[in-house]
């Protein structure tokens, strides 16, 4: 009999073409409407992030990560970001992942005169897949995550969290090596793009939610240990459909192997 996960991986796999037709014809419908009637607000911020990656035996992996994100002027904190999946080896290429993330969301204004950090539970489920064409690496990411806020009332946190939509993501990146050492990567140039899409009774006018391009030079020191400096574009649609946030990012990122 054949487990679980690979059962879930072929029924995704049936399905996969027809997420993709979905998130091209909203990317076409976005980009059909221009930019002429849109108001967008740019932004720009620092991101710092630790991800340390614990491998268990050769089919499982443990993966955490802890993120600050701040504004840069003025400066101010917009979120903090604590994240941890488990990913077990499938077939081939192909991973599975299930994880949680809380995130600290302060207000998107870097001008607002609140304080309030208002936490999010994110449980997410999801696959991963790679591929290689000679010294090219693609990467695909496939995620389903569920959003619950802590409840508020007159501007204040109390108990309880509500539940506000479903968020599907998908990614797709390639990883380049521009210097190799003893034939080991030491420099690596990495594109990704990641779109965002919403869906829930409460996703009005934001179905699409947001889309990420990021270009990073990632440096291996050894084997376990590594550093990447990027930039990061996010483009992310507000609740109300005509307004937008442009955000130009700075990330500075360590990231940490355990056997």
């Amino acid at each position: 009999m054949k487990h679980l996960e690979i059962l879930l991986l072929e029924l995704f796999l049936q399905i996969k073409n027809h997420l993709v037709k979905v998130v091209c014809f909203f990317l076409v419908l976005f980009f059909q409407n221009g930019f002429g009637q849109k108001n967008v607000e740019h932004q720009k911020l620092i991101w710092y992030g630790y991800y340390i990656n614990l491998k268990l035996n050769p089919n499982w992996k443990l993966n955490a990560e802890i993120q600050e994100r701040h504004f840069i002027s003025p400066v101010k904190q917009h979120q903090l970001v604590v994240r941890t999946n488990i990913e077990r080896k499938i077939i081939n290429n192909w991973s599975a992942l299930a994880g949680m993330a809380l995130f600290l969301q302060s207000p998107n204004d870097p001008y607002s005169s609140s304080n309030l950090m208002v936490p999010e539970l994110r449980p997410s489920v999801g696959f991963a897949n790679f591929e290689h064409f000679g010294k090219l690496k693609m990467n695909h990411k496939y995620q389903l995550e569920a959003r619950f806020f802590q409840n508020q009332v007159d501007g204040e946190l109390v108990s309880g969290y509500s539940f506000l939509n479903f968020r599907f993501r998908y990614q797709l990146g390639f990883d380049y090596p521009l210097l190799k050492v003893d034939d080991s990567d030491k420099i690596i140039i990495k594109l990704k793009d990641e779109i965002m899409l919403n869906v829930g009774n409460q996703i009005v006018k934001n179905t699409f939610d947001q889309n990420r391009v990021y270009l990073v030079l990632n440096f291996v020191v050894t084997p376990k240990l590594a550093f990447e400096v990027g930039y990061l574009n996010w483009f992310q649609q507000q609740k109300s459909g005509g307004n937008y946030y442009n955000r130009d990012i700075l990330r500075f990122s360590i990231f940490h192997t355990i056997s």
